[in-house]
């Protein structure tokens, strides 16, 4: 796309918009400044709404309904979460000339890990996988499904066609990794509540710490596989088991999120290589570390 949108389908935001959106839906915040938040986000858009607050706006028709999502569940599952998630404040209607819901949230302060890595993960793989353990635990009463909720093998279809087209994966190991994924034990339980993308532009810090998590848009409940994908998106060899056994995860979870991390890094980076190469950065790293720690078991 020439236009330097990462989707054919994706509408225009700027500042302008988010200006009288909120001058016409919230005039108390109407005088207040806008400010473009640049992030990796595929789906959203982010502005900065005085000094306090956040506006999110759907980026395409396919992500509509993650606003509504975010408004209804963020309030259920913030009070049982050991670090700080978003707070709707108010949820706007289409107008404008925009035609999709958007909301105004908190803002929370801190640097994202992808902008600002951490030099030491051993603190932020013990406190995110706290997180999973708590964020399980929550009543999952009339909850939604997640995104990633599913069986992985419903990527079957992206991850080859990735890796056939990629120059930059080996496409021998990847295959052989992808197989070994479909033959993994699925989950028989019952659905647990999931982030659903725990990727490092999620994920903020304050005073070297991991302090917030962000961007619930894919959240609802499923298997609980697909958010360790955090241990090879973001953490190293040497802090991985520090994550896994804080989030208390089985053998065959772990291995499953390890397939989810693996589908996830092929697929992003085939269709965003071009238009957001941070995602793809990060996608490149997942199936990177994904190969590398399957040859090492």
């Amino acid at each position: 796309m020439s236009n330097g949108k990462m989707h054919a389908d994706e509408v225009d935001i700027d500042e302008e918009l988010v200006g009288r959106l909120v001058a016409v839906q919230f005039p108390q915040w109407g005088g207040l400044a806008v400010t473009n938040v640049p992030s990796a986000g595929t789906d959203n858009a982010m502005y900065r709404l005085g000094e306090d607050m956040a506006v999110r706006l759907p980026r395409i028709p396919d992500s509509v309904g993650q606003i509504g999502r975010e408004n209804r569940w963020l309030p259920h599952l913030a009070p049982h979460l050991p670090l700080d998630v978003p707070a709707p404040l108010g949820q706007g209607v289409p107008g404008e000339g925009f035609d999709f819901p958007w909301s105004v949230y908190r803002w929370l302060e801190g640097e994202n890990l992808f902008d600002e890595p951490l030099r030491d993960l051993r603190d932020a793989a013990v406190d995110l996988g706290q997180f999973l353990t708590a964020l399980r635990r929550i009543d999952t009463a009339d909850a939604p499904m997640s995104f990633r909720g599913g069986p992985v093998s419903t990527r079957d279809e992206g991850v080859r066609a990735a890796i056939r087209d990629l120059d930059t994966v080996d496409r021998e190991a990847a295959t052989a990794a992808w197989e070994e994924t479909l033959r993994l034990p699925q989950w028989e339980d019952a659905p647990v509540w999931l982030h659903g993308d725990l990727l490092p532009g999620n994920l903020l810090a304050r005073q070297v710490r991991l302090s917030a998590v962000i961007d619930f848009g894919c959240v609802g409940v499923g298997d609980p596989a697909c958010d360790t994908m955090a241990a090879w998106t973001l953490l190293s060899a040497e802090t991985r088991d520090l994550f896994r056994e804080a989030a208390e995860v089985d053998d065959a979870t772990w291995a499953r999120g390890r397939g989810w991390a693996l589908a996830f890094g092929l697929t992003a980076e085939h269709y965003y290589r071009v238009t957001n190469p941070v995602l793809a950065s990060v996608a490149h790293r997942a199936v990177s570390e994904v190969l590398l720690d399957l040859k090492c078991d």
